[in-house]
């Protein structure tokens, strides 16, 4: 039980650490975020920074994993799509950015739906 505790206090520095990064770098967080067409960026970066602070502690802590879980799926599902839309990217280096980017997202989302689900804890 100690390595599934481990891993799941090292999932949820990993969300907490981005969730404080939203704050950290919230100007160059916002201008990407415009970037890709989100309206209000700067309240989405701080709404969303928010939203990964609060789930990653959940996580981390091993209280409320599943409603944490599923704060953090709210964010990460939209988010995958919209910043990581690689389809629609045409310079190469960008396209291939935001499709590591997708598919770490798909990663993230699915252990996230196996903590929804009651993974044990």
């Amino acid at each position: 039980m100690a390595i599934v505790n481990l891993g799941r206090i090292i999932f949820g520095a990993y969300f907490l650490y981005s969730g404080l990064n939203h704050f950290m770098s919230e100007k160059t967080l916002s201008g990407y975020a415009k970037s890709k067409g989100v309206p209000s960026s700067r309240l989405a970066v701080v709404f969303t920074g928010i939203m990964l602070i609060v789930g990653g502690l959940g996580i981390l802590l091993g209280s409320y994993v599943g409603e944490s879980a599923t704060l953090l799926l709210v964010f990460m599902v939209p988010t995958t799509f919209i910043m990581h839309s690689f389809w629609k990217t045409k310079d190469p280096m960008h396209r291939m950015n935001d499709y590591v980017g997708f598919l770490k997202n798909l990663a993230l989302i699915g252990a996230l739906l196996m903590l929804v689900n009651g993974f044990p804890f």
